[in-house]
């Protein structure tokens, strides 16, 4: 497993997986004051608002950044309702939450977006990985 951090302001934590990342950049164009590439650490998660950063974390396509509300009894963090969305020259994001039937009858359950390949050049299939920037994929 790759490198994982947590982020919080003890209302909402932000969880960042680094080797999902597909470096879309939809965080740091929603909240720049927020996401900072550059910095480190890259997230300064008292610059916004809990709902502006929940906002804007449903919005990864890679699945990369995630939440969990720090009071158990609050379940924002597993309820998005279902949608789909092609990006231009990108992939397929479903919001919501999908179990995905792997071709070799694996399961997984996906809470949050799910970014599916649409170039065929992921190595991480039917995931996207970015590979369809290197590809130059239009669709």
């Amino acid at each position: 497993m790759g490198k994982i951090k947590e982020y919080t302001n003890n209302e909402v934590t932000v969880v960042w997986e680094a080797e999902k990342c597909i470096h879309s950049a939809i965080c740091v164009k929603n909240l720049p004051n927020v996401f900072l590439p550059n910095d480190k650490p890259w997230i300064k998660i008292d610059a916004a608002s809990t709902k502006d950063l929940v906002s804007t974390i449903k919005k990864c396509p890679s699945g990369a950044l995630s939440f969990y509300m720090n009071n158990e009894d609050d379940k924002t963090s597993e309820s998005l309702e279902t949608k789909v969305e092609v990006l231009e020259n990108g992939p397929l994001l479903v919001y919501g939450t999908l179990k995905v039937t792997h071709k070799d009858g694996s399961e997984e359950t996906k809470n949050k977006t799910t970014a599916f390949c649409r170039c065929g050049a992921s190595q991480n299939k039917p995931f996207c990985d970015g590979a369809h920037v290197k590809e130059d994929f239009r669709g």
